[in-house]
């Protein structure tokens, strides 16, 4: 039995996928594609956005990093199929997958009451069967390699769910809980992050500094409101490496405490 040391939550050796990790300039992606990349993992960074995705690779192979940036549609299996060859071929096979891409700013603008058919299939298209996807496209790459690890991103949202946006994420903690159940047997964990309310691109543009619900949010939290993206990065770091290979099927609520307001 060998005793615990830092060493565990490094990643050296390892291949990971982000998705939407080149999309909004500051984004939780692209903190986390940073953060496993300095953990030592070699990154295959995967947005809709191309050109988002080239940059955060070079920035990772800038800092003396090893990233790939490929463009892909998570709802579409020939696409995720393309992703995961490539980076099997860059990198030698894949190890961890971070199913971040979702919609979140397109679908917080009308309730769940007035969404249609199309909207609901747009919202659920892309933040729960994306990551479904991803993960069944996935899986069997890192069967190959003996385990694995995924992490969806969940949300405080969700907890409990008041608009569309959070159905599409406790739903994805529905199929997070699924998944660690049928893939544990090959040895993939399956856990998830949910975010606070994160000052990230996308959330100062949903939540500004001077919104009433900043104020309501940091009235009710612990500890502050809202962090940066890089505050996620330590659950993350924990899901993916031996440090936490005793966990599957859970959610790390990153949130200042949100999710225990009364």
């Amino acid at each position: 039995m060998a005793d615990f040391t830092n060493d565990n939550f490094r990643l050296d050796g390892k291949v990971a996928i982000v998705t939407g990790a080149g999309g909004r300039g500051n984004s939780i992606g692209r903190a986390y594609a940073v953060a496993l990349a300095n953990a030592g993992a070699q990154v295959v960074v995967a947005d809709l956005n191309s050109e988002g995705a080239q940059a955060v690779a070079e920035e990772i192979n800038a800092a003396g990093g090893k990233a790939i940036s490929v463009q892909v549609d998570i709802t579409d299996t020939a696409s995720v199929e393309n992703m995961t060859v490539k980076a099997k071929e860059s990198f030698g096979g894949i190890d961890i997958l971070v199913n971040n891409a979702a919609l979140m700013v397109e679908i917080v603008d009308k309730p769940l009451s007035q969404t249609n058919k199309e909207r609901f299939d747009k919202g659920i298209g892309v933040n729960l069967w994306g990551a479904i996807n991803c993960a069944q496209v996935v899986a069997p790459y890192m069967a190959e390699r003996g385990g694995g690890a995924i992490v969806n991103q969940v949300s405080a949202g969700a907890f409990p769910a008041q608009s569309f946006y959070g159905v599409t994420k406790i739903a994805l903690l529905g199929a997070t809980t699924t998944l660690a159940t049928e893939l544990g047997g090959q040895n993939i964990r399956v856990n998830a992050i949910g975010p606070g309310m994160t000052k990230s691109d996308a959330g100062l543009a949903l939540t500004p500094d001077d919104s009433p619900m900043v104020q309501f949010v940091e009235a009710k939290t612990p500890i502050q409101g809202r962090d940066t993206p890089d505050a996620l990065c330590g659950a993350l770091l924990l899901l993916v490496s031996e440090a936490g290979r005793w966990m599957t099927g859970q959610v790390l609520n990153v949130d200042g405490g949100w999710v225990m307001r009364n």
